[in-house]
Formats: structure tokens, C-alpha cells, sequence
């Protein structure tokens, strides 16, 4: 998919690690309350019957709820889940746009709470909420 195809806001996604190589090209928007992260499915990102596995939603939620908490004024040297819940309510197959839109709801001076909504082509297909410990800086 070419950026001139992206859906509005969309750009390729800046962090990259060893677990979500093989599912790129992510792409972000940043939106107000928080991050959204977004997939076109492809072979990489389905199980055999065709249908984004659950573990990648899951992976993606987790991203994309914990880059939402990550204040810009006081940025934490990183952050660990130390909770996650996913619920799914539908399916996202090959070849559909899937949306992780997630938004912090509270954040403290060591946990974070978020959430996200996973839509793909339009359609609810899970939603997720999180906790975030917030790591100290080096000394």
C-alpha cells in the first residue's frame, strides 16, 4: 500500500521491533486522546482460516494503548503492561483495513490506565483495556 492510499492522517509507523517486523507496514495516526494503529491483513497477520489472529490484535492493542499513555511533557523512559484484556466481538479477514484505536483514560505518577477499540473495514471486531507501569528514568 502506497502513502497516496492511506486513509487520512495515515503515516508509516516510526517504532519497530523484532515482534512486529514481519507485520509491516504498520501505519499511525496520532489523534487527539491517544494513537491509532493500523494494518492492511495480510497473509503475515492471519491464522489458517483466514481471520487476523488474535495474538497479533492483541500485540497491536497492547502498542498502541501503551504508546497513548506516554506523555509528551514528562515522558517516562518506558513502559511495561502490567495488564491486558481483550475481548473479542467479531472478525477482521485478509485483505480488510484493521484500526487499533486506542486513548489513554487516566494516567498517574506510576500507572496508566487505556483502552482501544479494534475496528476493521468499520466493524467492531474486539476492544481491549490495559494498565501500564511507568519505569524510572536512568540514574
Amino acid at each position: 500500500m502506497t502513502d497516496a492510499h492511506l486513509p487520512e492522517g495515515f503515516h508509516p509507523h516510526t517504532r519497530h521491533s523484532g515482534l512486529t517486523a514481519p507485520w509491516e507496514p504498520i501505519y499511525a495516526r496520532h489523534d487527539a486522546p491517544g494513537l491509532t494503529l493500523a494494518i492492511r491483513a495480510g497473509g503475515a497477520h492471519t491464522n489458517s482460516r483466514g481471520f487476523v489472529h488474535g495474538g497479533l490484535i492483541s500485540a497491536l492493542a497492547d502498542n498502541a494503548m501503551g504508546l497513548s499513555c506516554i506523555d509528551g511533557e514528562r515522558p517516562p523512559a518506558g513502559l511495561v503492561t502490567v495488564s491486558l484484556s481483550v475481548d473479542f466481538v467479531g472478525t477482521a479477514r485478509t485483505g480488510q483495513w484493521l484500526e487499533v484505536r486506542a486513548s489513554a483514560i487516566k494516567s498517574g505518577r506510576s500507572l496508566s490506565f487505556a483502552q482501544a477499540l479494534v475496528v476493521s473495514d468499520g466493524q467492531v471486531c474486539a476492544r481491549a483495556s490495559g494498565v501500564f507501569k511507568a519505569l524510572a528514568p536512568p540514574a
